[in-house]
Formats: structure tokens, C-alpha cells, sequence
């Protein structure tokens, strides 16, 4: 598999620290919206509360003043120019649009402030409310209709007259439709508001904004769908002129009205995407910073490691110097030896030799321990290398520890060459490992077991290779090294602490 390079693996770092980042400040900055809608709509859904409160107060204000005019002796009487003088004070407070009419029983006008000559007065067109109040003896109010005398969208409140329990007249006044339009107008809290007032049938009588385009027109239909089914509620909806609004509306059971105010959800949308543009240029800029300062510091690292790779370079050319010098003088020095103990010193320079070369590939890191084993072990195994079976897990040395098992497994090796399993051309060796815990400090132990070479007795007395093993696991390693003469084959068992590598 192929490393990464330091600097993707930098850029990868700062990358999974910045970019958590910048999905936790999303998601505050969505948090934020979704609570902002849910406080949005309660606002909407107060305001609808407080427009309906102060239509009913108006209304009932309304009703109460026709009530009072219901009560006196020249209405009761059907001394209507007597009574054309208190309706004319009644209608002072409301303007000159609005209108009192009195009819009777079939719709006939007895009594218009519009003109004193009722006899040219049609029938009142609103005939079923008429027949209503007269039915329940009680005010009702009406829905959005066109007027019989100023042939305009009126509103009215209808009042009985009664006289001996009875009902003879019915009083109505249409109120200026300014009138509600002001209310709502009062209550508007900004600009990207929509407020409405619809009647029974869901009909515009009031309404910001657009109202001459609007007035006289039934809800927008996401509306209309859903406001006769709960008399309060607060939904999504898009209103006449296309826009997304959030809706409240509240049914007046004085009334029958409805009132409705929506607040357009571009409001809530806008800032929502205005904050995660923020977010993401603040976190682009860190994303950035993050990346050219890993960029400059993978630059600064390859510096380091290429001068630390001359300096391991120059260690290794020196090291094999002082090991080609170190054979040359042993070679005069061991001039007169035999030549077996020139080979046995040759082989443990080779195999010190190795072992640095391995380490110098690993730029002195360490190494694994099956590294250790197949470069001490390669020059017994060339033609028949199934004659080794290795067992155990991946263990890291130290360079330390891979110099001193290096000799110590070539001084076995040799051993097996001349006397041992690798003497003949049968033998086989078993060489498992594992590693242990104790007090907390990993501890190795390697056993190397023999089978099928010549037969096995003890020596009579121990071999400089036999005592090099020994020191060399108890004074360098800490450990012990330990060998059994079984009848099937010898067995090395060497055991130390591991210690902690790079």
C-alpha cells in the first residue's frame, strides 16, 4: 500500500479539524433559524390575538351605541325626524361614510341618514340577515355585500328594536370600511406583514397590503383550505400575491370574523443565508489558513528529513568503513588462526553488518523482528527455505534491540549450520514468538526449535557462540537465553523487555 505523503496527511489534518468546525457553526447558524420560526410564529399568532381582541372591542364598542339608540322612545315610536337627529349624532364618531338604516320586518327601509325620503328607498338587499335578527332577536353581523343604496361593498351591524318583548324594527349601520383598514394598518409590526380581515365566507374586507386589489376577493386557497376547520391555528401558507408567509389566524366567535396575519418567511430565509454565506467564507479562510500553514510546515518537515537522511547517509558510509577496517585488521591479526575461527569472526561481522543495514533502510527507526530473522537467516535458507516456519506477531525493535537479536540468532543459526538441523539436508526449524505483559512492560520470548538434524547430546563445555548468547541476552538485552538438548532437536529460548520504539 502506498504511504501518503506528509503533506496530504497534514492537509487531511487540518482539514478534519476545520471542516467539524464549520458543520457545527451550520448547524448553530440552522438552530438559530428553526428557532427564529418558532418565535416568529408565536409573534404572528399573538398579533392575530391582539387585532381580534381590538376588532371585538370596536365592534362591541359599535354594538353597544346602536343598542342605546334601540332604547329610545322616538325610534320605538316611528318618529323617525326625531330620531334622524340622535342617529346623526351616533354616526359623528365614524365619518360621513357610514350609514344607519332602519327596516322593518320585510326589508322595507323606514329610515335611511343617507336621505330623508325613504318612500325611493329599495328593499334592503341583505334580506336573510334582516330576517335573523327578527328570528333571534339579538345583533348579528354580517358578511362583505354590495350595498342597496351606495352600491359599494358594505359591512354591517344589525340591532333589534324591540317593543313589548317583540322585534319591530330592525337598526343597521355600515361602518366605513376605513375603519378596519386603519385597525390593522395600527397593528402591522413592519413592512414584510401581511394582515387580513375576512368575514363568514372567508371574504376580504380589510387587508395590507394591496387592499383595492384585494378587498372583496375569498383567502388565498393554503388559506382558505384550513381556516374553517379550527377557529385558531398557525400554518404555512402563500398569499394572493405569491408570497411564502407565516400564517395565524384567529376566528372571533363574536363576530364570525377572521382574522389573519402571515409573516413572509424571505425574512426568516434571508438572514438564515446570510449567516451560513458568513460561516462558510470564515471557515473557507480558516479552511485556507489552516492548509497554507500546513503546506509550510510539510516544506519545513522535508527539509528536516532530508538533512537527517545525509546525516543517517554519512553515519552509514562511515559504519561500513569502520567494518571493512575492522575485517582488514582482523584478517592480519587472525593470520595464524584456523580457519574456522576466521569464518566464525567473518560471520558475526556479517551479521553486525546486516543488521546496520537493515536499520539504515528503516533510517534507523527500528525494525520488525521477521526483518531481523529473514536477513540473518537468508544465506542458510537460499535453496530450501520451507525448512523455516515462523510463528508470531508483528513486534517492533528498537535499533538496539535489532543489533543484539541479529547476533544472537546468527550465533544460533551457525550453531544449527554445523551441528544442528541445518547441517543435513532433512532438518527443519520451528521459530515462534510472542509477547507478554509483565508489570505493565511488554516482555518477548522467542523460542527456536529444532527437528530432525543429526542426533543431539550436550557438549562437554560451552562454545564462545554459547556464551555470547548468554551475556549477550543478560547484560544487553536484560533478558535470559536458555538451550535444552531434547532427542528430537535443540531448543533456544530467549526472552526480554521490549522497549519502546521511535
Amino acid at each position: 500500500m502506498r504511504k501518503t505523503s506528509l503533506p496530504v496527511r497534514l492537509a487531511l489534518l487540518v482539514a478534519g479539524t476545520t471542516l467539524p468546525l464549520i458543520v457545527f457553526a451550520a448547524v448553530l447558524v440552522f438552530n438559530d433559524y428553526e428557532q427564529d420560526r418558532k418565535d416568529a410564529s408565536q409573534r404572528v399568532l399573538e398579533t392575530v390575538r391582539s387585532i381580534r381582541l381590538v376588532l371585538d372591542a370596536e365592534m362591541q364598542r359599535m354594538t353597544g351605541g346602536l343598542q342605546v339608540l334601540t332604547l329610545t322612545s322616538t325610534l320605538r315610536d316611528g318618529d323617525f325626524e326625531s330620531f334622524r337627529r340622535m342617529a346623526s349624532g351616533f354616526l359623528d364618531q365614524y365619518g360621513p361614510d357610514g350609514v344607519v338604516l332602519v327596516a322593518d320586518r320585510e326589508g322595507r327601509q323606514l329610515f335611511s341618514s343617507v336621505t330623508p325620503d325613504t318612500a325611493s328607498l329599495p328593499l334592503r338587499h341583505n334580506r336573510e340577515i334582516v330576517e335573523k335578527v327578527f328570528a333571534t332577536k339579538s345583533p348579528t353581523y354580517s358578511n362583505l355585500f354590495i350595498g342597496a343604496v351606495k352600491k359599494r361593498p358594505i359591512m354591517t351591524v344589525e340591532v333589534p328594536v324591540l317593543r313589548d318583548g317583540e322585534v319591530v324594527y330592525d337598526i343597521s349601520f355600515s361602518p366605513p370600511i376605513s375603519l378596519f383598514q386603519t385597525i390593522i394598518e395600527k397593528q402591522r409590526p413592519s413592512e414584510d406583514w401581511t394582515i387580513s380581515i375576512f368575514d363568514g365566507k372567508g371574504v376580504n374586507f380589510a387587508r395590507i397590503p394591496n387592499p383595492h386589489e384585494t378587498i372583496g376577493k375569498r383567502a388565498s386557497p393554503s388559506l382558505y383550505a384550513e381556516m374553517f376547520r379550527r377557529p385558531e391555528a398557525t400554518l404555512q401558507t402563500v398569499s394572493l400575491e405569491g408570497v411564502a408567509l407565516i400564517t395565524s389566524y384567529a376566528r372571533s366567535s363574536l363576530t364570525g370574523w377572521t382574522v389573519a396575519a402571515g409573516v413572509a418567511e424571505s425574512s426568516l430565509v434571508g438572514p438564515l443565508w446570510r449567516n451560513l454565506a458568513i460561516t462558510s467564507v470564515i471557515g473557507s479562510v480558516l479552511l485556507l489558513t489552516g492548509l497554507a500553514f500546513a503546506v509550510r510546515m510539510a516544506s519545513a518537515i522535508a527539509r528536516g528529513e532530508m538533512l537527517h537522511g545525509l546525516l543517517i547517509d554519512e553515519l552509514n558510509h562511515r559504519v561500513k568503513n569502520t567494518l571493512a577496517i575492522l575485517q582488514a585488521i582482523a584478517a592480519q591479526t587472525f593470520r595464524s588462526a584456523s580457519k574456522t575461527e576466521r569464518e566464525k569472526f567473518a560471520g558475526r561481522l556479517g551479521a553486525l553488518a546486516e543488521a546496520h543495514n537493515l536499520l539504515s533502510t528503516e533510517k534507523w527507526q527500528g525494525s520488525g523482528l521477521r526483518d531481523v530473522i529473514g536477513r540473518v537467516l537468508q544465506p542458510y535458507l537460499l535453496n530450501n527455505p520451507e525448512r523455516l516456519r515462523m510463528s508470531g506477531p508483528s513486534v517492533p525493535l528498537s535499533p538496539r534491540l535489532a543489533v543484539v537479536l541479529s547476533m544472537i540468532l546468527h550465533e544460533i543459526a551457525t550453531n544449527a549450520a554445523k551441528y544442528g538441523a541445518l547441517s543435513n539436508d532433512t532438518g527443519t526449524i520451528a521459530l515462534d514468538w510472542e509477547v507478554t505483559p509483565e508489570n505493565a512492560v511488554p516482555k518477548l520470548r522467542l523460542i527456536w526449535a529444532e527437528a530432525g538434524g543429526p542426533h543431539v547430546s550436550a557438549p562437554i563445555q560451552r562454545g564462545f557462540g554459547s556464551r555470547l548468547i548468554e551475556r549477550s541476552a543478560r547484560d544487553q538485552l536484560g533478558g535470559e537465553a536458555t538451550v535444552d538438548f531434547l532427542p528430537r532437536g535443540v531448543v533456544y529460548t530467549v526472552s526480554c523487555k521490549l522497549e519502546q520504539v521511535g
